[in-house]
Parts: structure tokens; C-alpha cells; sequence
């Protein structure tokens, strides 16, 4: 007999969240080896709700043979921090109430999202349903707010740091996404009474998502779509958030107007896209554009409409979590123009199989440097994306990190 195995995902299915994916392809990954549970919010990533969903607070549904409880969630703006908590303590108390509704477990696994109390409900979920329970780190809260500076009340970052040490501590076991979150996890603990922890890469499907010809119909026309043709296109595909120093990198951009031949595209949305555009407008940097997000079955297209891929992170964010964007990158066979601290699991990875080139966060006359040498040797720089998409299928495809979480969880001991 299968053994029961929790997942609180907050995401899942249909939406398109980065660890809404990684957990909808987890899930359907052990489901033969385990008999699974998901608890997420109803469809709610855009932060509009369906009318469906806004009757009752729990919903039972089933995905690709695996259970799924979904929990009722107000709808929310994401420029709107009051709406956006108001969504995630209806999803943490929802949730607690669903957990109560499902039998015994064996495992549970919860991810650090949302920050702190995907712990929290991980903890109270191993209390109220037994198990041994799987901390699955994707970000680490409070560094990530810390290095950014985006909350600077330092009782209350204290007090946040005291409760996810507590949830770590309380874990069976915590699983990170890089080398570098290990050390950070080491750190936490002074290196004293470290949690069992183990650290495995996330992934992206290498059958979805790989390299095609530069004159595949749907690249041209993606291309033709978004005024591309006939430039050398170095791209930013993901958020255009806060953990990412964009504000400062489009400055560096700007010394590059004049090269008519090379278009900096930007591709996705978030809290510091307005900023680059009005960056953008007022110092009329017209090789730079911006394309909203694509869908799921169309980032093929516009990832390998790229010659180069940004794959960056702000100073301070290493070892605090790991750029998911570079495996769509790797996937498609392109290069990296990589913005990463030296020793971070990214830029280890670049540097293992030669995919691409780095410099440090905050070093923008390096930045402008690189940028410079890719544009003189432009053929040059294409040769190394073919190594990322060799050492992505000998070592981060989908089922090598879905095989070592399998291994991960039925070995966990309850302590």
C-alpha cells in the first residue's frame, strides 16, 4: 500500500507560478510512489477568482489522478500589499481548516511560499496530521527582504527569522535548491545543531522546452510580432521584480542606444517594470522593448527567439535563492549574460559547463564590458549555449530532481 504523502503547494495547476509548475510536476512525478494529497489556493494567480470558486471554501478536485483541495482566497492587486495579505492568511487559515478534513499522513511536504508560512502550515500540519515532515526551501525568509531592503523593522525581521528557524528545526528534514542555500542554512544555525538537509536542483521539462532552428515559423513570427527581426536580441525573460537590480542595469543599457543592430527585450511584468519604462522613455533608448509574459506553450518561442538570455540576481542573494530562469535558458540551448556572486549555485552551474559569462552584481562597468564583448564576438558567444543544453540533460532534467526528491522523502527519519 501507497504511502500518504501531503503536499501545500499555495499554486498548483492551472496556474502559472514558477513553484506552482515545479510542485504540478513534482506531484505527478511520485504519484506512482506515493498516494497524494495537494492543499492550494483556488485558481488565482492573475489575483482574479473565477465565480465557480467563490461559493464555498473548499473544493475537491482531482489532477492527473492526484487529489487536490483547493481553499477559497479573496481576489488581490498585486501593487497592493494590504489585498496581497489578506490573500495569504486566507490561504495559511483555509487551509488549516482543509488540513483538518483529510486523514493520517505519512509525509508532508510544504515549500517556503508564501515566505514563513509555507513553514508554518508545513509544522502545524505535521502536528495536526503526524508524518514526517519535508521543508522544501526555495527562498530563504527574511535574508531575501534583508538584502534587498525592503523591510528594515528589525524586531519584526527578528521575530520572522525566529519563527522559520523554528520551522526548520521542527522539519524532518529540509530540502534546498542550491549548494549555496546549504552554507546559508549552516549560518542560520552557527553551524550548531544544523538541520538534516540535503540540496537538489529544480528543473524545467527539457521535452517542453529545448532548441529549435532560428527559422521555425512560429520564432519568425514571434519575432515579426515584437519588431526583432534582424537584431541580436539579448533578453530578460522572467519578473521584473525587486531581487534583480534591473533599475541600475537599464543604466548600463543605456550606453548601448546607438548600437541599432542589438535590441534589449524585455519579457514578463512586476513591481519595477514601470520604472524601467519610464527609464526608457525619457532617455529614448529605442532598442529596448518590452513584451508582456508569454504563455506556457508559447515560451519556446520566445526563449529561443533570443541570441543571449540575462540570468540575474541583486548583491546579496546568494545563498538566499537560486534564479530559476537559467534552466528555460540552458533548456533552449542559448548562452548566459549571468549577474551573479561568485560561489552561488547559478553561476557554479554557468561556470561547470561554460554556458555563458558572469560578473558581479553591482559591478556595472563589468556589466557594460561583457555586454560589449558579446556584441564583438557575437558567433563566438552562441557556441557555449550548446554546452548548457548537454550538462541540462546529463544533470537538471525533470526526472533526475524528481528521483532524488523520491529518494529524499522515503528516507527521511522522524527524528
Amino acid at each position: 500500500m501507497k504511502k500518504k504523502l501531503l503536499i501545500y503547494a499555495h499554486y498548483f495547476y492551472p496556474d502559472v507560478a514558477s513553484t506552482g509548475q515545479i510542485l504540478t510536476e513534482l506531484a505527478d512525478g511520485l504519484k506512482d510512489t506515493f498516494d497524494i494529497t495537494v492543499i492550494c489556493v483556488v485558481p488565482s494567480y492573475s489575483g482574479v477568482v473565477d465565480e465557480k470558486y467563490k461559493s464555498k471554501r473548499i473544493y475537491n478536485e482531482e489532477y492527473n489522478g492526484i487529489k487536490v483541495v483547493r481553499v477559497r482566497v479573496p481576489e488581490f492587486e498585486k501593487g497592493n500589499k494590504i489585498s496581497r495579505i489578506k490573500n495569504l492568511l486566507a490561504y495559511f487559515f483555509n487551509s488549516l481548516i482543509a488540513t483538518f478534513k483529510i486523514e493520517k499522513q505519512d509525509y508532508i511536504f510544504t515549500i517556503s511560499q508564501p515566505p514563513i508560512l509555507g513553514g508554518v502550515i508545513g509544522v502545524l500540519g505535521k502536528w495536526i496530521k503526524g508524518g514526517k515532515l519535508i521543508y522544501n526551501i526555495q527562498d530563504f525568509n527574511p535574508e531575501q527582504t534583508m538584502a534587498v531592503g525592503y523591510v528594515k523593522n528589525k524586531p519584526l525581521l527578528n521575530l520572522v527569522m525566529a519563527v522559520d528557524k523554528f520551522s526548520c528545526k521542527v522539519a524532518d528534514k529540509v530540502i534546498v535548491v542550491g549548494r549555496d542555500m546549504q552554507e546559508t542554512l549552516k549560518n542560520r544555525f552557527n553551524n550548531k545543531k544544523v538541520p538534516t538537509n540535503s540540496f537538489i536542483n529544480n528543473w524545467i521539462n527539457e521535452n517542453e522546452i529545448y532548441p529549435l532552428k532560428e527559422d521555425h515559423t512560429k520564432i519568425i513570427s514571434f519575432k515579426e510580432k515584437y519588431n526583432l527581426q534582424d537584431k541580436f536580441v539579448i533578453m530578460y525573460s522572467g519578473n521584473i521584480g525587486l531581487y534583480y537590480d534591473l533599475e541600475n542595469i537599464i543604466k548600463v543599457i543605456g550606453n548601448f542606444k546607438d548600437n541599432t543592430d542589438v535590441i534589449f527585450a524585455f519579457v514578463g511584468d512586476g513591481t519595477v517594470k514601470s520604472k524601467i519604462e519610464e527609464y526608457v522613455l525619457s532617455n529614448k533608448l529605442d532598442n529596448v522593448t518590452f513584451i508582456p509574459y508569454q504563455d506556457k506553450a508559447d515560451l519556446i518561442y520566445s526563449l529561443n527567439a533570443a541570441d543571449v538570455h540575462w540570468v540575474v540576481n541583486a548583491k546579496g542573494i546568494k545563498g538566499v535563492s537560486v534564479p530559476s530562469k537559467l534552466y528555460g535558458v540552458m533548456a533552449v540551448g542559448k548562452p548566459v549574460l549571468g549577474v551573479l556572486d561568485k560561489g552561488s549555485e547559478a553561476r557554479l552551474i554557468v561556470e561547470e559547463c561554460n554556458c555563458g559569462i558572469c560578473v558581479e552584481p553591482g559591478d556595472y562597468e563589468g556589466i557594460k564590458n561583457k555586454i560589449t564583448n558579446i556584441i564583438e564576438n557575437k558567433e563566438k558567444i552562441k557556441l557555449l549555449g550548446e554546452q548548457g543544453r548537454i550538462y541540462l540533460e546529463n544533470n537538471l532534467t525533470k526526472d533526475v530532481s524528481i528521483n532524488k526528491y523520491k529518494e529524499e522523502i522515503l528516507l527521511t527519519n522522524t527524528r
